[in-house]
């Protein structure tokens, strides 16, 4: 059998050693599907947009199957950086290029109605172990990049009405005490979270309205006619309609999606509770996110930990030491932290796009599929789930925006997309070095 990435680096039924999962307030296991059941609708994956889709379906007075091949949360949604980012993984501006004013506006609200939500689900749901806390700052190691960031605060005000914080040298060194970063804004209309309590909020809030969820329950394959079938190993479910919510762990169930979202694999540590030195880090309690096109992001946990994620790589298999991966680049931005500890590391397997925006599509009549969020998925990967589900209720205007939008297959094809985009980050990561 061919390696997949739900196997890569992974023990089956088991979430990662990471600080999300020391500190998460778990369900108890879920059953595997072990029958030939009916409903109407089937979603594969039980991460951000499935459990998404799963409870407005079901609060819509739907049946509601999910089919999850590992644990709710095992995928990018239990573990990323917790950045609930605003608008869309790419800037406006360059949506405005791409694509025009009208749909940039449309797709910046798009973006806005995804934080609401986000919100709104934590509020609604009660998920206090959640965390959620306003502030997202983006920092710049060189005074270009410096320059770039406040002409964007600039842009988003006057043609956004949006407030960001524009950050001096100075000011930014107050806030990120890095001796690397040279000047900064401050989105506070942002936040930043727990994401594995969230989705695990999630599927509380889904088992609740009455969805039923199968754990350790993979897919073997699909039919989309004359009605929509999944198959797993020992079941199969047949419904009126199916979401792929699979996002990097699609694998070969739909090659139509597999073309154009590319699974590529990130990198986070937590360091030792940090008491007094926590200040060295941060001064206030926001995330952030800096210049570099191999994004270093990080905030402070609840418990005083620095949470900090850098490193990427493009096979299937993470590194041996992924602890010693992380901390060159923390050792960069924090080098009088070099003698932390590094209590937790792991890694996640999150999807990309060739133009870093979702790929949101129909795949026939009764299927429907969202997934390569770009590093932007607690946002959006929530509110493609709703999205789908207005879609199957014939509300499908949010839907039909993003999957209007044009999204290129990889070059390569499944064989050769990985080492081209190795190659190109190689050069992008030499660029970040020479400070270019």
């Amino acid at each position: 059998m061919a390696l997949n990435l739900l196997d890569a680096n992974d023990r089956a039924g088991a979430y990662p050693n990471s600080w999300y999962a020391a500190t998460a307030e778990f369900l108890a296991p879920l059953p595997a599907l072990q029958e030939d059941i009916t409903a109407d609708v089937v979603i594969i994956g039980a991460g951000f947009t499935g459990l998404s889709a799963a409870l407005h379906l079901a609060e819509a007075g739907r049946s509601v199957i999910v089919l999850e091949a590992q644990r709710v949360g095992f995928g990018a949604s239990g573990r990323n950086g917790g950045q609930l980012g605003s608008g869309q993984r790419v800037e406006q501006p360059d949506l405005e290029a791409r694509h025009g004013m009208a749909d940039a506006r449309k797709l910046w609200d798009l973006g806005e109605e995804a934080k609401a939500l986000v919100r709104d689900l934590i509020q609604r749901h009660d998920m206090p172990n959640v965390h959620l806390k306003p502030g997202v700052a983006f920092t710049a190691s060189t005074h270009s990049d410096v320059k770039d960031l406040h002409h964007y605060a600039d842009h988003m005000q006057r043609h956004y009405d949006y407030p960001l914080d524009v950050l001096t040298a100075e000011a930014a060194h107050h806030l990120c005490p890095s001796p690397d970063y040279k000047g900064a804004i401050v989105d506070w209309q942002a936040g930043h979270l727990h994401p594995l309590n969230f989705v695990l909020g999630l599927a509380r809030a889904a088992l609740k309205a009455g969805v039923q969820i199968f754990e350790q329950s993979r897919v073997t394959s699909l039919e989309t006619a004359p009605y929509a079938k999944a198959t797993t190993e020992m079941g199969r479910v047949t419904a009126d309609h199916l979401i792929l919510a699979c996002n990097g762990y699609l694998g070969n169930l739909a090659p139509q999606v597999a073309a154009r979202v590319m699974p590529i694999n990130n990198f986070i540590a937590a360091t030792e509770p940090l008491g007094d030195r926590a200040n060295t880090v941060l001064t206030q309690d926001i995330a952030v996110a800096d210049s570099r096109f191999v994004v270093n992001y990080f905030r402070l946990s609840h418990d005083n930990r620095l949470l900090f994620g850098g490193g990427e790589t493009y096979g299937y298999r993470f590194p041996s030491d992924i602890a010693a991966l992380v901390r060159k680049p923390m050792s960069v931005i924090f080098p009088h932290l070099k003698d932390v500890q590094i209590d937790y590391a792991w890694g996640g397997t999150l999807a990309i796009t060739m133009a870093r925006l979702p790929y949101v599509t129909r795949l026939g009549s009764r299927a429907l599929s969202a997934s390569g969020y770009s590093g932007h998925g607690v946002g959006t990967a929530t509110h493609a789930g709703m999205l789908m589900a207005k879609a199957i209720k014939s509300e499908s205007d949010g839907f039909e925006t993003l999957s209007r939008l044009p999204t290129s297959p990889f070059p390569g094809g499944a064989h050769l997309r990985s080492p081209l985009l190795a190659l190109a980050m190689t050069w992008y990561s030499l660029r970040d070095r020479l400070g270019l």
